[in-house]
């Protein structure tokens, strides 16, 4: 056990004055903490200001707080570049993400009213099966093998088809919310290609004075440090597209839809380390 407590409140102010990502989650992972934590829950909110609490308020994506991030992204680039269409691409990322926000807190939201009508037709399908079966006037003594056989085949096809017909309709709620959910994520997709078309022709090896333009060649507007900068808010734009779409799988936790959303996310690191290749090649460049 930990002996000293403002020891452990000195560590939690520190993180919260110079907020240390790695340092933070060491601190999470550490079990004395979090015993100290649980012994002395109201002096730690009280010394550490909320930095530390068991409930674990850094474990889930803040859609507030991607938002404002995006926002905040958006200025900076009609700042830097007002003409742009990054900018306005940047605009239509914060419309989108806004939109996300909601669609992410819909689908994990519980769907009443089609729980109601799945269970109102699992009771009409089994009140229908029970009708039947006490409507039937067979007398098994009177069978021979070859007609007990056929009635317990068809019987077997009748619970089979009925089993199935249940699980169609239990699972509709999931297979709906899922359509949704891959919808959106392709959308979001979709602007990250769009991002990459952006600084498809953004190439450092053109600062180059020795470089030969042609007649079809690109033109350079941009100096060293704006082109810096413009890569940079790609690969910004390219990390909270990320985020956006990992908000779907943070309440909805299927599988297709978190495969789909580790998808994106591979997909945008990708091109985010091409893009920050180019950045390399600029700094090489700066320094020669």
């Amino acid at each position: 056990m930990i002996k000293n407590q403002d020891v452990v409140c000195k560590m939690l102010n520190e993180i919260k004055a110079h907020y240390d990502r790695t340092v933070f989650h060491k601190l999470l992972r550490n079990q004395r903490v979090i015993k100290f934590a649980r012994k002395y829950p109201v002096r730690i909110e009280q010394k550490s200001k909320s930095i530390f609490q068991v409930n674990g308020m850094y474990r889930n994506l803040n859609p507030d707080k991607t938002l404002e991030t995006i926002q905040i992204l958006q200025k900076r680039i009609k700042e830097r570049f007002p003409s742009s269409g990054l900018s306005r691409v940047c605009a239509e990322f914060y419309h989108v993400a806004e939109e996300s926000k909601n669609r992410a807190l819909n689908i994990s939201n519980p769907n009443y009213t089609l729980r109601a009508a799945v269970g109102l037709s699992m009771i009409v399908i089994l009140a229908a099966l029970l009708y039947l079966v006490f409507m039937m006037d067979v007398k098994i003594h009177t069978l021979d093998l070859g007609e007990l056989v056929q009635i317990t085949e068809a019987g077997l096809n009748v619970v089979l088809l009925i089993g199935g017909s249940i699980i169609f309709l239990v699972t509709a709620e999931i297979r709906i919310k899922r359509s949704r959910t891959l919808d959106a994520l392709h959308e979001l997709r979709t602007i990250a290609h769009v991002i990459d078309m952006h600084q498809l022709t953004k190439d450092p090896g053109k600062m180059h004075k020795n470089v030969i333009h042609t007649a079809s060649s690109p033109k350079q507007i941009l100096n060293e440090y704006e082109l810096m900068r413009y890569l940079d808010y790609c690969s910004e734009m390219l990390s909270l597209i990320g985020k956006v779409a990992a908000l779907y799988a943070q309440n909805f936790k299927d599988s297709v839809v978190i495969s789909s959303v580790n998808e994106i996310e591979n997909l945008t690191t990708d091109l985010s380390r091409k893009i920050w290749q180019k950045i390399m090649i600029l700094h090489k460049l700066q320094e020669a």
